[in-house]
């Protein structure tokens, strides 16, 4: 820690904001910190990661490796993540020395997928009906959920990894015993459409949600996302109410993202939860007057936070694997936003950037297409 910033009193401009991870979201960090005077360190296993292209410092070395992690706590001033399946040991070593946000107390609950479901029924939300599944004891899941169900790891897992639709018992008996002793069960949910909130809070429990926006998945990755949902008034602010209650009871410094099922007959169901920027906010970068990005400096440095409000309608498309290479219409097009993130390997479904068209404010509900 420099002499900048000392636990519990702001991070002045001029300080070191640590980024565990190196991906494509550290790299928005990163960007986003430079324009208020902030330098980022970067703590990623992988070399010429897309952070550290437009850090001011890297660390190359596993999450667990002590050394590096006592390094990144002497540089940074405070520490935030890109993504939430970091060893909450490493979180730990960090906070010993260093404040960190989100810290291991919401890892431990962010980490579970049981934990978090519990979370949100404590905190009085819907979820779909589920059950913790151990050693293949499929008692639980018979009582409370029954079939077809999706069978999940309690643990890692992103983009449709580590899970499985089951229709039958002898199905699930199988997933069990490919998937592990440690999955949580969960209703098979007919919805009309996914949502998602990202809500910010600081350090002295200020809280602001970003607009609730549409989501659509192509073989369990983000594909597009349509900001704002054409959703009634009264859905968008349960929603946006929903993830800013989820941050609350979680006392989160940082950023929340909540992802949500919606339909007419099921209301508002809480899915799952990420304590860090997510995938469904990009489109914040150009569309809003704060990004979420920018939100999360904000609030892992303790300055106030800023407004989310919508300044357009706005779209954004992952570019995956080759499509990357389709970069001459977006940066002909003045209402089209490229981003590309440096990664050197192309694979099939990779997320290699991403496009945001702005359109006028609006323009999503009078069209109703996007």
């Amino acid at each position: 820690m420099t002499a900048a910033a000392r636990p519990g009193k702001p991070v002045p401009p001029g300080g070191v904001v640590g980024i565990l991870g190196g991906g494509q979201l550290g790299r928005m960090i990163a960007l986003a910190a430079a324009p208020l005077g902030y330098r980022c360190a970067v703590l990623t296993p992988e070399e010429d990661s897309p952070a550290s292209q437009v850090a001011w410092h890297t660390i190359v070395a596993p999450y667990d490796d002590a050394a590096a992690l006592a390094r990144l706590a002497d540089l940074a001033d405070v520490v935030t993540l890109e993504f939430e399946n970091v060893p909450a040991q490493a979180v730990a070593a960090l906070a010993a020395r260093v404040p960190t946000a989100p810290d291991e107390r919401v890892l431990a609950v962010t980490q579970d997928r049981l934990k978090e479901k519990t979370l949100a029924r404590e905190a009085g939300l819907a979820t779909v009906a589920f059950a913790a599944v151990g050693r293949g004891d499929l008692t639980a899941m018979r009582e409370t959920v029954g079939f077809p169900a999706i069978l999940k790891t309690r643990r890692m897992g992103y983009d449709g990894k580590g899970q499985r639709r089951v229709d039958t018992p002898e199905e699930a008996e199988r997933a069990c015993r490919d998937l592990g002793d440690s999955l949580i069960a969960e209703a098979v949910c007919p919805f009309e459409m996914e949502l998602s909130v990202i809500a910010a809070r600081s350090p002295g429990g200020e809280i602001r949600a970003f607009d609730a926006v549409e989501n659509v998945h192509e073989n369990h990755i983000l594909r597009t996302t349509r900001a704002p949902a054409r959703i009634a008034e009264t859905v968008r602010a349960e929603a946006q109410a929903a993830a800013c209650r989820l941050a609350g009871r979680l006392s989160l410094v940082g950023l929340l993202a909540v992802e949500f099922f919606w339909s007419p007959e099921a209301g508002l169901l809480v899915n799952e939860m990420a304590p860090r920027p997510h995938n469904s906010g990009h489109w914040t970068i150009e569309a809003c007057r704060t990004s979420q990005f920018e939100q999360l400096v904000r609030a892992v440095c303790g300055l106030p936070l800023g407004d989310p409000a919508r300044r357009h309608d706005a779209t954004m498309t992952n570019l995956l694997g080759a499509e990357a290479d389709d970069w001459a219409e977006p940066v002909a097009d003045p209402d089209m936003h490229l981003h590309l993130y440096g990664k050197a390997e192309v694979r099939e479904g990779r997320k290699m950037g991403h496009v945001t068209r702005l359109l006028p404010l609006g323009a999503h509900i009078a069209d109703g297409n996007g």
